[in-house]
């Protein structure tokens, strides 16, 4: 496993991604209970709001757009109102939604959730009642046909493919047995959520596949207790599936994974609040998936779902989270400072929202290796020239490919923290190249800030900021402060050559 994931997170492009399974409507019903009811022990929902998400396979694809995938969506809904509505949500996400095919014999699965309150006593939501409107009958003949025509055209395009298996007639035997087919002869990963029951037979030859706890003791009769049992288990599904690894999800534990060379790993989770578990096992196939799909391997794309999931059962119901919050917490946690951390494609809504706001904002960039007095003013300059300071850090590669081997001193999660924690900072993003013409491209700032020291050499990205009207501004530089010299001060005094 990599030592640094909030390199992996922040350097994703926009893995393509096909999602199949059960996709479906979830409404949330919001309310306060005062009372219980005269005509039976229950309680009585005032209902203030109601909301609608999408579900299942749905949530998945809702994850996937919001952590900056292309996502090609396959599966069914009914010909229904919710249907459409269903549809409606996953274009504005700008997924993909052709391979959803409508069948006037089924509905579209959906799940109502009751959410009371008690608003007098101080205590939190919790939900109450949940209501599902289904058809779980295997779909067939032209239905089946139509949607696995659509992955066929598709499939040479993708990255990996993800199952979401719900148990709601989508996910037949045939249907994975096509998929797996097809996926194999373009080399691309499956990864499957599974559906909860003990016969996993359908998903022989998948790539991995992703229970929980229970999910897993069902379908291998293995009671887990603790390190060998998951062994146990673990040793038993890639065994009997043919998988290239098993990852289990332990709840509070965190998360397991068993590889077909025998290694196993458990990942520990980070304490947390637990609010609502609905969501998590989406959130897992989503990240894996994202992560997985972006070129990574399948036990970086674990721990980075786990440090996910652990966010997402802070929150109520299935809601996605973005990449920055993730990078957030792989950065420092809950400390607020490090939320100025982000990633390229959610800094660009934020600094929209900024633009709106009349705000003028101010780019600049830099290794910030050992960061010293030189820095500071430098930031302190780049700050006063407008009112939103973004900057940009060289990963550790960059730094290496411009500076050579020896170099960062300071890994780029340090570096990222440590600038984050100035005042004057008010948003920092890693970059891989070795310029920032694409930072500066895609957020087009007012004001680009570089040192008096690139006078001579040449400002990257000053053509195309001064294209649209925007200025470049040279800092100018504190003497005898550089990361170099103050190096080289150090081997002086401990008199080392």
């Amino acid at each position: 496993m990599s030592d640094n994931l909030a390199h992996i997170l922040s350097t994703i492009g926009r893995p393509n991604v096909l999602l199949v399974g059960d996709f479906m409507l979830d409404k949330y019903v919001w309310g306060e209970v005062k009372r219980i009811s005269q005509e039976a022990p229950i309680p009585v929902i005032n209902v203030t709001s109601e909301e609608v998400r999408p579900g299942g396979a749905g949530s998945v694809a809702n994850n996937l757009a919001h952590l900056g995938a292309n996502v090609y969506c396959c599966g069914v809904i009914g010909n229904d109102d919710e249907g459409k509505r269903l549809r409606e949500i996953l274009n504005n996400l700008r997924v993909e939604t052709d391979g959803i095919v409508e069948d006037s014999n089924r509905p579209t699965t959906v799940k109502v959730r009751m959410m009371g309150h008690l608003q007098s006593a101080g205590r939190g939501v919790q939900q109450l009642l949940r209501i599902d409107y289904e058809r779980t009958d295997e779909i067939q003949g032209k239905i089946q046909d139509e949607i696995i025509n659509k992955i066929k055209n598709k499939v040479q395009h993708l990255d990996v493919i993800l199952i979401s298996d719900m148990n709601k007639g989508v996910v037949s035997k045939q249907f994975v047995e096509t998929v797996i087919n097809y996926g194999k002869k373009q080399k691309v990963p499956i990864i499957v959520d599974p559906r909860y029951g003990g016969d996993y037979g359908n998903y022989k030859g998948v790539t991995v596949i992703a229970p929980n706890r229970y999910e897993a003791e069902l379908s291998t009769g293995i009671k887990i207790t603790g390190i060998d049992s998951l062994k146990a288990a673990g040793k038993k599904l890639l065994k009997d599936l043919s998988l290239e690894c098993v990852i289990i999800t332990v709840d509070k534990d965190g998360m397991f994974l068993y590889n077909k060379n025998g290694e196993c790993n458990l990942i520990p989770t980070v304490p947390k609040d637990v609010y609502d578990v609905s969501g998590a096992g989406d959130m897992v196939l989503s990240v894996l998936g994202f992560v997985a799909g972006g070129g990574n391997s399948f036990e970086d794309a674990a721990a980075i779902a786990n440090v996910a999931a652990g966010i997402e059962v802070g929150k109520i119901g299935a809601m996605p989270i973005s990449r920055s919050e993730i990078l957030s917490e792989l950065m420092g946690g809950t400390n607020p400072l490090y939320s100025k951390i982000k990633v390229l494609d959610e800094l660009e809504k934020i600094l929209d929202k900024h633009r709106g706001n009349n705000d003028k904002i101010v780019f600049t960039n830099g290794c910030f290796d050992i960061l010293h007095i030189g820095h500071v003013e430098y930031l302190k300059f780049s700050r006063r020239a407008g009112d939103v300071l973004v900057v940009g850090l060289n990963t550790d590669e960059s730094v290496r490919a411009q500076k050579g081997q020896g170099r960062p001193f300071v890994a780029e999660d340090e570096r990222a923290r440590l600038v984050s924690a100035l005042e004057d900072v008010d948003y920092v993003v890693l970059f891989d190249e070795q310029t920032p013409e694409n930072l500066i491209r895609r957020m087009k700032p007012d004001i680009l800030v570089k040192g008096e020291d690139w006078r001579e050499k040449g400002v990257v990205g000053r053509e195309f900021v001064e294209s649209y009207g925007g200025k470049v501004l040279l800092a100018p530089l504190v003497k005898g402060a550089s990361t170099t010299d103050i190096v080289s001060k150090v081997l002086e005094k401990t008199n080392r050559p």
